[in-house]
């Protein structure tokens, strides 16, 4: 695939860690997220033109609050903390974040220094939305304020010289008045991005490595009616065509009709190799009695495996195993650690 200029966003499980991850797309820049506890040399390899630090639920200076490589604070990569982002760099860099007297929920004006490049274009204020119980009391050393409210003095600081910035608020949603005018800021003033990604293309390009990868080779998908293996489905599909197989899992869990319905959208519109198997007495029996739904999740996931597993048998030699997952999936299977900031 082609290399596209990539900002890259480190998860500190935000409840809109995603909703940045759009925002920074639908500047025509691509997006990835990734762990908080990415390595320096990790993102030193990936090279992105940018990084942004999500918000997030601890607080920075409690023991074993989720923290960054200090190293990507000297990689001279632009660097934009949101929320608990900002109260993390000026952690690290020896500034100091308390417990605020007041705290910030809901929309919230704004003063802001529009001679940053952060904030081109703006006036003197904005509209925008705070969620926070901890604020900025001191900057750190090198850093200037570009940005306050009536009861947070450091909304919004940056090190010009070293483009790493940092606000308060949340640009990514829509309470925030001409949010994405910021993002599109930091993506393109300070990052030097010139919106070369598009999500059609981003789809081409994928068909074709997939095409390139795999060739005349056959593939294997378990398919479970979801949007993560649905979409694995059908981009597979469009790379290698009738050299895809699909073991459809029916566990009885679906909507009223919904395997039906997933049968026939992948049969007669996709014309997809489909395998359906009707486990539906297997999964409930396994089920059965069971109230409490941590267990039940791992019933569910164990007892599908088990069944694509005795399906793909049957099929014989195949070469490469098909996994859609999508970023809830990946996120839910890390590790958090929750507070009350």
């Amino acid at each position: 695939m082609k290399e596209n200029e990539k900002i890259l966003i480190l998860d500190f499980h935000g409840q809109y860690n995603q909703l940045i991850a759009r925002r920074v797309r639908e500047c025509n820049v691509y997006s990835e997220i990734v762990p908080f506890n990415t390595s320096a040399q990790k993102i030193k390899e990936i090279a992105p033109k940018g990084i942004i630090l999500t918000g997030g639920s601890s607080s920075v200076y409690e023991e074993n609050a989720p923290t960054i490589d200090k190293e990507i604070l000297n990689l001279n990569i632009p660097i934009l903390g949101i929320c608990y982002g900002l109260q993390l760099i000026t952690h690290i860099l020896g500034g100091n974040v308390e417990k605020a007297n007041k705290k910030e929920f809901g929309t919230t004006t704004v003063n802001i220094d529009n001679t940053s490049p952060l904030f081109s274009g703006f006036g003197s204020s904005n509209e925008c939305l705070m969620t926070h119980s901890d604020f900025v009391k001191e900057l750190p050393e090198g850093f200037s304020n570009i940005a306050s409210t009536e009861n947070c003095p450091n909304a919004g600081i940056s090190d010009e010289s070293k483009k790493i910035y940092g606000i308060q608020f949340h640009p990514e949603v829509n309470h925030t008045k001409d949010g994405i005018k910021i993002i599109h800021n930091f993506v393109y003033n300070i990052c030097g991005c010139s919106g070369d990604w598009k999500m059609s293309s981003f789809v081409e390009e994928s068909i074709a490595a997939l095409k390139n990868k795999i060739g005349n080779k056959k593939a294997l998908c378990a398919l479970s009616g979801g949007v993560d293996s649905s979409v694995a489905a059908v981009l597979l599909n469009k790379a290698i065509g009738k050299n895809l197989t699909c073991i459809f899992v029916d566990h009885g869990l679906l909507r009223k009709n919904e395997g039906d319905e997933v049968e026939k959208i992948f049969r007669e519109q996709y014309d997809i190799n489909l395998i359906r198997v009707n486990a539906k007495d297997r999964f409930l029996s396994k089920l059965k009695f069971v109230s409490d739904p941590e267990k039940k999740r791992k019933i569910i996931g164990e007892e599908f495996i088990r069944v694509f597993e005795e399906e793909a048998k049957k099929i014989g030699k195949v070469d490469f195993l098909v996994q859609g997952t999508i970023y809830p999936d990946v996120i839910e299977s890390g590790v958090r650690k929750r507070s009350n900031n």
